[in-house]
């Protein structure tokens, strides 16, 4: 079968990215309890029961680092980069991994090969947007180049894009595994592209055929190509120093991008 041109892999991949962007707002974003307001809170303690729970909660995630809270701010670039790979990419390579429990007759299921790619679509993404890569051109270039080794002309790319914020992003899909599940099904259009992307080695691709231990196996695999993907990615966002919109602000004395 033909590769795809560049201008149908340009738009398929800033398709997907017009769901991850919105959708990583969201996740950084949203604070219905306004429990990230509270770890700034200059009073720490909590007065009456539902203060008390809103404290507990508030200090799970400012525990987590999770983004807008205190512990957030006190991140460098590269621990904020860290923080999107070691939660939303490890939960998402569960729900990847989880059917390879079951053993081979899941290979014959069109499930791994687009959700592993979108797996490491989402992190790439989201490493980029902390690193000032933010315009949807460059994050289409970025995937192309790490997931598809391709490098796409200025002519490849789409002369216009849907808008980006929170109104946009599907309402079906606001977690980081519907996330995962609407944006393998946007990007089965690269189906034959996806052979790409940094895959498990030997040894975990074949020990995921085997059950009861398939899962953990794949779990491991993707995980490690999940760290190539990105050590690939900070490679290519340093190596097009253009592409950085503005830098974002970070600790003093914090480390470089390839640190």
């Amino acid at each position: 079968m033909a590769s795809m041109t560049d201008e149908q892999l340009a738009t398929a991949l800033d398709k997907a990215i017009g769901v991850i962007d919105p959708l990583l707002d969201l996740l950084a974003e949203r604070d219905p309890l306004r429990l990230k307001e509270h770890t700034f809170a200059e009073d720490p303690e909590p007065h009456g029961p539902i203060a008390r729970v809103q404290h507990a909660l508030a200090i799970a995630l400012d525990v987590a680092d999770w983004p807008g809270t205190q512990g957030w701010t006190q991140l460098s670039m590269n621990e904020r980069a860290d923080w999107w790979i070691s939660r939303i990419g490890a939960i998402n390579t569960i729900a990847l991994a989880y059917p390879g429990v079951f053993g081979a007759w899941v290979k014959f299921l069109p499930i791994a090969t687009p959700l592993g790619f979108a797996n490491q679509a989402i992190v790439l993404v989201a490493i980029a947007r902390e690193y000032g890569v933010t315009d949807r051109a460059w994050q289409t270039r970025l995937l192309a180049s790490v997931l598809c080794g391709r490098d796409l002309p200025d002519e490849a790319l789409p002369s216009a894009v849907s808008p980006v914020g929170p109104d946009s992003a599907p309402r079906h899909g606001r977690s980081p595994i519907r996330m995962l599940w609407h944006t393998g099904q946007i990007l089965r259009k690269v189906d034959d592209e996806m052979g790409h992307r940094p895959q498990p080695r030997r040894p975990f691709s074949t020990l995921s055929w085997v059950p009861l231990i398939g899962a953990p196996s794949l779990y491991v695999g993707e995980r490690l190509a999940l760290c190539r993907a990105v050590k690939a990615g900070r490679t290519w966002i340093a190596e097009h120093p253009e592409s950085i919109d503005v830098s974002p602000p970070q600790p003093a004395g914090s480390p470089g991008l390839l640190a």
